[in-house]
């Protein structure tokens, strides 16, 4: 039975260019979540967009003398464009900025507000006595007050992970100038996180097993220490503002409206459909399953608070998983896009071709702890395994085939006990992958795929049909064949760009893969193939270093 289910993938910071961090954190595996599910029949709907008022934005745009809109606007333009290259299947990749959002925002603050959940109070915040203003969270550094690392952020540490405000860091120094800033009086709505901290314990702890360890671990510390109130709006003009008279010189928190975007994109997709309601299949059928697909560093928003939300708005969905990747470290480090530190995807695309990329990250995703990315060895798994593994298997396969069989599919008379096992261990293999997939265990699923690839090179080795008569060649040839298409659909949902390229090499015409489902038909024969061209290319080492 056909499932409905809701994709939604991390919304970017538009301050600087994607990084191939982000990508293994949380772009790839949704793709690849969602590319499976589409096959299988569910109704999928994959939504994101630019975060557009983070106060990286505007601390970029402060330092480059440049109107925060249009750096926005220009970072919004390239992420498109890499989606697009990257083979990354959004329904829909909009941005905070729409009136849509700010208005499906406004909603949900003042509901949470005229309820009591939202509620004014007076907190200190820290002040930039030379600049003559109130700092947003990212304008302070210091060291965290939890685990003590010194590069914390006013609104969050990378190290532990917790949310913070800028008045409780250790040593708090203004970004811009490096003074000490003061503490200040300021009235801001205050968001019960309180009054809702056992009602989260209970919703994370029943039917919730199937959460990654590292997810629910850090939820539920949170919460054995007890959830505390937190102030959801920031003395700034960049945001979404308050719908509330008196409070014009204020903005939303951005943590408190960007998880918004999952509902507002659903909402804007809808309209856009021509079908206004049709939202309320993902947000308020309880059959339905939302997925957030985010790095560990966002964990606390979607795990706690944006669920607390959920639950004061009321007739919302809750998340069904929040499958949070760990950190694809580069040069030792966590990869920045705000510091520079990192491998940029804009300039990647411009050097490999995007199934070498895709592979290369689906294959070190940081799925249960960090890994690290390096040229290196990408290079090496690109040319060990996805060249000769996979490609040269295909690539030998259709080559001696079209040469010797009139470029058709060649009868294989009657088969052999060892030709149907290898058959049935590629259905066997079809169904383990999209399990795999379908639990979000993407490594498993490439292993499983890559796997059952080696074992066609063996049988391939030992049929040696380039050597056979044509009867034997005939054979041995259709069974590989049947075996490539059943991993081709494998692949697929890694490696869409080479799959879709092989599935017309192998002669399915107009069709698309997945027509027919997670399932493959064995060959007619006779039918006709393309004539062969290699999927991948080597890579040579020292040529990769002189186009860097």
């Amino acid at each position: 039975m056909s499932e409905n289910i809701l994709v939604g993938v991390a919304w970017p910071y538009p301050n600087g260019s994607l990084h191939l961090g982000q990508i293994a954190g949380a772009y790839l595996p949704a793709d690849i979540f969602a590319r499976y599910n589409r096959i299988v029949g569910n109704r999928v709907l994959m939504v994101s967009g630019s975060d557009q008022f983070g106060t990286p934005i505007a601390v970029r745009a402060e330092q480059e003398g440049r109107n925060p809109q249009e750096l926005v606007d220009g970072y919004h333009t390239e992420y498109l464009d890499c989606w697009e290259r990257l083979g990354i299947s959004f329904d829909l990749y909009t941005s905070t900025g729409t009136q849509n959002h700010i208005e499906t925002a406004q909603d949900i603050f003042l509901k949470l507000y005229k309820q009591g959940d939202l509620y004014l109070k007076t907190m200190d915040q820290t002040y930039c006595v030379q600049e003559g203003r109130f700092l947003p969270d990212r304008y302070v550094e210091g060291t965290c007050p939890h685990c003590a690392y010194v590069g914390a952020r006013g609104d969050q540490c990378d190290n532990c992970g917790r949310s913070l405000d800028a008045v409780d860091l250790i040593n708090p120094r203004c970004r811009f100038d490096g003074s000490t800033p003061e503490r200040r009086p300021s009235e801001h709505f205050f968001i019960k996180l309180s009054a809702y901290n056992e009602r989260l314990r209970e919703w994370l702890t029943t039917g919730h097993e199937h959460w990654r360890k590292h997810v629910m671990g850090f939820a539920l510390g949170i919460l054995n220490e007890g959830l505390k109130d937190r102030a959801e709006t920031r003395d700034l003009e960049w945001g979404v503002p308050i719908p509330v008279e008196g409070f014009e010189s204020k903005r939303m928190y951005v943590w408190f409206e960007n998880v918004i975007g999952y509902l507002s994109a659903a909402k804007e997709w809808s309209q856009k459909q021509g079908t206004p309601d049709a939202w309320k299949d993902w947000w308020q059928d309880p059959a339905a399953k939302i997925y957030y697909f985010i790095g560990k560093d966002n964990l606390w928003f979607h795990t706690l608070t944006w669920p607390a939300q959920v639950m004061m708005y009321g007739g919302l969905n809750q998340p069904y998983d929040v499958p949070a990747n760990q950190y694809l470290n580069f040069g030792g480090g966590k990869a920045s896009t705000s510091l520079g530190t990192a491998p940029f995807l804009p300039e990647y695309l411009g050097r490999f071709d995007p199934d070498t990329l895709r592979y290369y990250l689906s294959a070190t995703m940081p799925e249960s702890d960090d890994s690290e990315f390096s040229d290196d060895d990408l290079v090496r798994r690109n040319n060990e395994e996805l060249v000769s593994t996979w490609g040269n298997l295909v690539n030998r396969v259709l080559t001696i085939t079209y040469r010797n069989f009139d470029g058709r599919v060649p009868d294989p008379g009657e088969l052999r006990q060892t030709d149907e096992d290898l058959l049935t261990a590629g259905e066997t293999m079809l169904a383990s992958v999209g399990a795999s997939i379908g639990a979000c265990k993407f490594r498993e699923g490439l292993r499983g795929a890559f796997a059952y690839a080696q074992e066609v090179n063996r049988y391939l080795n030992q049929e040696e049909p380039w050597k056979a008569d044509l009867e034997s060649a005939a054979r041995s040839l259709y069974v590989a064949i049947n075996a490539i298409d059943a991993l081709k659909l494998a692949l697929y949902p890694y490696l869409p760009f080479t799959s879709a390229k092989l599935h017309k090499l192998l002669g399915h015409g107009r069709s698309e893969i997945g027509d027919d489902g997670w399932v493959t038909e064995r060959a007619t024969p006779g039918r006709p193939l393309q004539p062969p061209e290699p999927l991948f290319k080597k890579l040579d080492a020292p040529a990769l270093k002189e186009t860097a």
